[in-house]
């Protein structure tokens, strides 16, 4: 059962060693991430589960990584709950999540969740009682500027305002509804978790009061914040 939703994106540049010079423009987006990180906390979840895409759909996410392939030395340890087989390598989505999390308590247990393009919600609701807020880590499109990684498409910032105003009213629909072909050819890593998101709200049976943080694209990329308690 869904309690809380925390939605962020995940651009190594939200580590402020990483981005050297520019990580004063990302204050704003960091301060945002924390207030909806602290209203999951607030919640009393029994669980936080982070939700991050990747290659595979499975539960068994390493917790320890590096950001060495984004240029600095500096490990993370996000402290979930390992689960029984070969782990998954931690992806970029677990990496920042890991980060995020660095300072805060041990308790509620964590568990992290990989989702494939189908998004599916596949090990998300463990039961029916068992209160559960998700960190779910996704990006918008990556093609609102002619610099951003995507390259310039008129299509970008229509795409993004959409999803915005999904994540701002907890539109679990037309988050579900939104297009994957558009989502790939602009490059939104965000769309796989976001259903996830609905799918697992739906199941809930829930009704949410959500608040949008944050919704910029300083570099090109879309980026939101959004905060999600259950009524």
């Amino acid at each position: 059962m869904v309690i809380a939703a925390a939605v962020v994106p995940h651009p190594p540049v939200l580590v402020p060693e990483i981005a050297q010079g520019l990580a004063p423009d990302l204050d704003e987006l960091r301060a945002a991430c924390a207030t909806a990180i602290d209203r999951l906390y607030r919640a009393n979840p029994d669980e936080i589960v982070i939700i991050g895409a990747g290659p595979r759909q499975g539960t068994n996410v390493a917790a320890t990584g590096s950001f060495h392939e984004y240029g600095l030395d500096l490990a993370v340890d996000g402290r979930w709950e390992a689960a029984n087989g070969q782990a998954e390598p931690i992806t970029l989505p677990f990496l920042i999540g890991a980060w995020l999390l660095r300072d805060r308590p041990d308790t509620p247990v964590r568990r992290a969740v990989m989702v494939d393009a189908s998004g599916s919600p596949e090990g998300l609701t463990a039961s029916a009682t068992r209160r559960q807020a998700l960190l779910v880590l996704g990006d918008g499109s990556a093609s609102r500027t002619p610099q951003a990684p995507g390259h310039f498409d008129e299509r970008a910032e229509p795409y993004d305002r959409a999803v915005a105003e999904a994540l701002a009213t907890a539109d679990t629909k037309a988050l579900a509804a939104t297009d994957p072909d558009l989502s790939r050819r602009l490059h939104a890593a965000g769309l796989p978790v976001w259903q996830a998101l609905a799918a697992a709200a739906e199941e809930s049976g829930l009704e949410y009061d959500a608040e949008l943080l944050y919704d910029d694209a300083p570099y090109g990329v879309g980026y939101f914040v959004a905060s999600w308690i259950a009524r």
